[in-house]
């Protein structure tokens, strides 16, 4: 018997599963560096190769069907052995030097997994990394200076790669009263901080008196004056340590924006050990956010 073969489209299937994990064509569009016109259209195109809806709207974000949903986890799987398969067979002994850029909050949080992987991955590179402030970190790339860069950006056009959104939230001491004072003492790693400008707009559009107590490039320093309740601080939901309390905004704090986490590349040159690098890095955010 014959037996006709359809093949699947990965770069659909990736699109699906971007909008999947994200429950929106905006924040999917910003990750995959295509416009929500594109990815749009790519949905609408697998939805029409299997003749089923995938996803169904309400008033919030996008939810997937039944048919959704049975696709979804055998649709990872598919990227994941996509992505095993490229690499066993593009990569060669990996070897070199490889710097990495990373802002102080995310070295022993998020991407601590990640460089533990690679370094047991790939022994024989020597990975130097540098820790500044994201606008640091940019400067840095674009003198050659880092040869790849994890960079926290306010929401919108990028020249990186979104490997994740998130929220930004005040942070304090259990059962702190800092957040009461005024004016409001606020503790930042340094002066240069992405958060700080966009926190400080907030407290002025509010009328909040402020002042900083703390911006020498510390996290550590950073971290003491918030648990011992001299001063709150800002910082990304996820790397906030579990002996601080996130604080809900209100009367006394304004609500603050999310931010992208992104992935810079050199425009040309990059190395094998830094792309090798990059796609650790991918991988690795990947998989903390299914996690979650």
């Amino acid at each position: 018997m014959f037996y006709m073969n359809h093949n699947l489209d990965t770069s659909l299937i990736r699109t699906f599963v971007a909008v999947a994990d994200s429950g929106s064509m905006t924040a999917a569009a910003h990750h995959l560096h295509l416009t929500q016109g594109a990815v749009s259209q790519q949905v609408k195109r697998l939805e029409d190769l299997l003749g089923c809806p995938l996803f169904s709207r309400d008033r919030r974000q996008l939810r997937l069907t039944a048919s959704g949903e049975r696709l979804f986890g055998k649709a990872k799987r598919l990227l994941g052995l996509n992505d095993e398969i490229w690499a066993d067979m593009t990569v060669s002994t990996v070897t070199g030097r490889v710097r990495l850029g990373v802002p102080y909050d995310l070295v022993g949080t998020i991407l601590s997994p990640v460089l533990k992987a690679y370094t047991e991955a790939w022994p024989q590179v020597d990975v130097s990394l540098v820790c500044a402030s994201s606008p640091d970190l940019a400067t840095a790339l674009a003198k050659g200076e880092v040869d790849l860069a994890v960079i926290e950006e306010p929401l919108g056009p990028s020249a990186g790669e979104c490997l994740a959104i998130e929220k930004l939230v005040w942070v304090g001491a259990r059962a702190g009263v800092a957040h009461e004072k005024r004016p409001l003492p606020i503790s930042m790693v340094t002066d240069t901080c992405a958060f700080r400008p966009l926190v400080l707009h907030a407290l002025d559009a509010r009328g909040i008196a402020w002042r900083t107590l703390f911006e020498n490039g510390n996290i550590e320093a950073t971290r003491a004056t918030v648990r011992t309740d001299l001063a709150v601080t800002a910082w990304l939901a996820s790397t906030v340590p579990s002996d601080l309390d996130i604080l809900e905004p209100d009367a006394a704090l304004p609500d603050l924006p999310s931010f992208a986490i992104n992935l810079h590349l050199p425009r040309s040159g990059a190395s094998a050990a830094t792309l090798e690098f990059a796609r650790f890095i991918r991988a690795g955010l990947l998989r903390q956010r299914n996690a979650a």
